[in-house]
């Protein structure tokens, strides 16, 4: 954290003292949500992707990766059941600003708001986030198969068929 806001997360800007630091434009929110798709599909992370020591990702727009990592996750033969991101932050707080944020997330990943989970919870003024000198973020992502041949993971997956005797 550094002084000076708004503060990005979750794709929107919310009224704040301080901002994140990062390579990009630093949404660990976005960021997690990225990472979580990549994942799910074992399509590497972030880093591998859009990585720190490239000049074009110096402020990059975090929309922008997660955008593209969706991609990537639909060309992989997957596509998005739901997902549940958590943030931990002592400040601001970020009740007031949830709705927003799953909001834009979903579109961005062409979502039903629904199916965007978010929480907010607090350091109980512990550790590096109850002083707020950090937000941590986490997400979990449910994907489907689409399309099992173009998994490039697993490229001509068997499924046992349960109506079978063994």
């Amino acid at each position: 954290m550094a002084a000076g806001g708004p503060l990005r997360l979750g794709g929107i800007e919310i009224p704040h003292d301080a901002h994140l630091v990062g390579h990009s434009d630093a949404d660990a929110l976005l960021h997690a949500v990225t990472d979580a798709l990549l994942g799910a599909a074992a399509l590497g992370d972030i880093g591998e992707l859009f990585p720190d020591t490239a000049a074009e990702n110096k402020d990059r727009d975090s929309a922008e990766m997660l955008q593209t990592a969706h991609q990537r996750v639909q060309q992989a033969g997957y596509q998005i059941v739901n997902l549940d991101a958590v943030v931990h932050a002592q400040q601001p707080k970020l009740s007031p600003f949830k709705l927003a944020m799953r909001q834009r997330i979903a579109d961005l990943l062409g979502l039903a708001v629904e199916a965007v989970g978010l929480k907010a919870k607090t350091g109980e003024q512990v550790g590096p986030v109850g002083r707020g000198e950090s937000i941590v973020t986490r997400c979990v992502v449910l994907l489907q198969a689409t399309s099992l041949t173009s998994n490039p993971v697993n490229p001509s997956p068997s499924r046992p068929n349960p109506s079978k005797d063994s």
